[in-house]
């Protein structure tokens, strides 16, 4: 089934059938190539469930309402920042967050940011599929798994001191954001959402102290570059 989002998914299953098929395997990844195969090498692991697929991150909110994922695994080079994972994480304590570690960001500053955004796991992009099945359930039972070969750049990173450092912004935050970047003022954000003037002003303030944005505009342009939001609103399907 193909989500007007522009997800690529499959319902989830009830409940009991769920649980029984190990823990639910969501991606955002903008290649769909790669998706397709993350799917069918998941698919074919016992003990792991897929449930779908967005190759963009302005989707990967709606995936995660939609299908509740266990562990979601995200391309770094769609959440450059942490924005992302901190949105999810933050409003879903017991999602698990994977970076697929693309080379650019092979880098000590991206792992303590990704690791302090409220990232769970992470593991090259361009490794072996075992290499990211492992992080998947590594993640998945100790909350925190690095790859070996990525270890030495989290040297020194405690999460209980670090991690969660960052303020994710909330469900109606992001709607708020998004309106705003849709170029609505307070009156129509307010109209759209169902909420008063007042209420969205609060929104407003409460967006602006956690992006550490000047202003509006200065807040749209932030997530923009974080990749929280994106000029388009469909995504590529996956396969």
């Amino acid at each position: 089934m193909v989500m007007r989002t522009g997800v690529n998914a499959r319902p989830p299953s009830a409940g009991g059938d769920r649980r029984a098929a190990g823990p639910g395997i969501a991606l955002v990844d903008p290649v769909p190539l790669y998706r397709e195969g993350v799917a069918a090498v998941v698919r074919r692991t016992p003990g792991l469930h897929w449930l779908g697929s967005t190759g963009h991150p302005h989707s990967a909110v709606r995936l995660h309402e939609h299908l509740r994922p266990d562990v979601l695994l995200i391309d770094s080079v769609l959440d450059p920042q942490g924005q992302l994972a901190t949105l999810l994480a933050g409003n879903d304590p017991a999602l698990v967050v994977v970076s697929l570690v693309r080379e650019p960001h092979r880098t000590a500053k991206y792992v303590r940011a990704a690791l302090s955004a409220g990232v769970h796991g992470l593991v090259p992009r361009a490794g072996e599929i075992g290499e990211v099945l492992q992080a998947i359930v590594r993640a998945h039972a100790e909350r925190v798994y690095v790859d070996p070969t990525l270890a030495p750049l989290a040297a020194g990173f405690t999460p209980t001191a670090e991690a969660g450092s960052r303020r994710s912004l909330s469900r109606r935050e992001y709607e708020v954001l998004q309106l705003i970047a849709d170029g609505l003022e307070n009156q129509a954000v307010a109209g759209e959402l169902y909420v008063s003037v007042e209420t969205v002003r609060t929104h407003v303030k409460n967006i602006l102290r956690k992006l550490r944005a000047r202003d509006r505009t200065h807040a749209v342009s932030l997530a923009y570059q974080a990749g929280l939001l994106t000029s388009g609103t469909n995504a590529h399907p996956a396969g």
